[in-house]
């Protein structure tokens, strides 16, 4: 019999959102790239060739010299093309350029929010629910901000207008927000009149806007690829903050190279925090990152992602309501569908339930309690508003997401 470590310095972090799925899994058989399995719970895109997309980088070659450390904020060369594409494809003809100084590269999203996360003072920090469920344990982790949550319904398509926004920050002191757009898990998308008002809005009352954008490709409406940086007035002086990298949009999450963009004091405070959190990121990656990083490349990746997952969101969504989950909105970005499994039979009508009875279908999906962020349990004893929730990627090939998705109907039609 093994016996497990009596240490009590260490506090047992909990497994959240695709890691507990996952492991879960794993108990019964799962292996990533495992022919008999569906991942419809993994939150990375197909990474294989796309149709009229770029070819995929197949090999690297690395120079001696890129065996050292990169430095913290990243390498000059690589923060100097993110600045360019961001000022190429979202700030043409505006006076204030983003430069190599509001850039800082991270060796993967969850290290580039974490070091924003430690740079912040002693404020109020607002965010959504349902949202990414990562931001769980990094809103616990720091104690210097307070975590507010601003709660989201689903009866009203989980809208926030910016009167809203407006009321929230006003009312409960809020000196920044974190949110994800678009949204992970309902594919809400914040864009246009709506995002600029959001960024007006920040700037006039001087709260911080944290925007996740690693969805911001994956966009099903005419908008196309959405940033907030098309609605900065001054990168030096705007209280915005971006998140985004090659993880999902340029479909390598196993690169690790993601950024932060923003004005230079935060980007100086956010490699400050990187020298002690991790050291910086991969020196031959963020090499090899820089060319993808050319408009014309990013373009083509971003249109063929655009006609292929739609056509998979598409069939997704039928497929999903002709079996009887209700997705009360359409997602208008991310590859997620966030169904309600209310309906169901009752013995697979929460999304625990039904997550453990699509396992013995070897098929893997997200319960949606996972996404009713909560720092600190400060909101234990009480059960989840998205209890009866689930979160279905269609991120895998077309022939996984359908597969998995007839196991699915088997699994409610043997419920029945």
């Amino acid at each position: 019999m093994v016996q497990e470590s009596s240490f009590t310095a260490f506090r047992r972090v909990p497994r959240t959102g695709v890691i507990f799925v996952s492991t879960e899994a794993q108990e019964r058989g799962y292996r990533t790239g495992a022919a008999e399995w569906c991942n419809l719970g993994q939150g990375q895109p197909e990474t294989g060739p796309l149709p009229g997309a770029p070819e995929r980088v197949g090999q690297l070659s690395i120079d001696l010299d890129d065996q050292e450390y990169a430095p913290v904020p990243g390498l000059w060369e690589l923060r100097e093309a993110v600045a360019n594409f961001y000022n190429r494809r979202y700030r043409r003809g505006l006076p204030s350029q983003y430069t190599a100084e509001n850039v800082s590269i991270s060796g993967g999203g969850r290290t580039s929010l974490t070091r924003a996360a430690a740079a912040l003072g002693q404020i109020n920090l607002g965010h959504f629910l349902p949202d990414y469920t990562a931001y769980e344990e990094l809103l616990d982790i720091f104690r210097l901000f307070s975590p507010i949550p601003i709660l989201l319904e689903d009866q009203s398509g989980y809208q926030f207008d910016v009167d809203a926004l407006r009321k929230e920050i006003l009312g409960r002191g809020l000196g920044a927000i974190l949110l994800s757009n678009p949204c992970n898990p309902t594919g809400k998308v914040v864009a246009g009149d709506e995002l600029a008002a959001w960024v007006r809005t920040s700037r006039e009352l001087d709260c911080a806007l944290l925007i996740d954008e690693f969805y911001s490709h994956y966009v099903w409406h005419d908008h196309g690829p959405v940033s907030a940086a098309r609605y900065v007035e001054d990168v030096n002086v705007d209280p915005v903050v971006i998140f985004d990298g090659l993880t999902k949009n340029w479909r390598y999450p196993g690169w690790r190279i993601t950024w932060t963009v923003g004005p230079k004091s935060v980007i100086e405070g956010v490699a400050s925090a990187g020298s002690f959190l991790d050291g910086g990121g991969s020196r031959p990656l963020q090499r090899a990152a820089t060319r993808l990083l050319e408009l014309e490349h990013a373009d083509r990746e971003a249109e063929a992602i655009s006609r292929t997952f739609r056509a998979k969101r598409d069939m997704a969504l039928e497929k999903a309501r002709s079996m009887g989950l209700r997705v009360s909105r359409e997602p208008e970005g991310t590859f997620y569908l966030w169904a309600s499994v209310a309906e169901l039979p009752s013995s697979i009508s929460d999304g625990m339930t039904f997550f453990r009875a699509a396992l013995e279908e070897k098929v893997i999906v997200v319960p949606g309690e996972f996404f009713d962020v909560n720092p600190g349990k400060r909101r234990s004893g009480r059960p989840s508003r998205f209890r009866q929730h689930v979160r279905l990627s269609f991120g895998p090939e077309a022939s996984e997401v359908m597969e998995g998705l007839d196991r699915l109907a088997r699994v409610i039609k043997a419920a029945k």
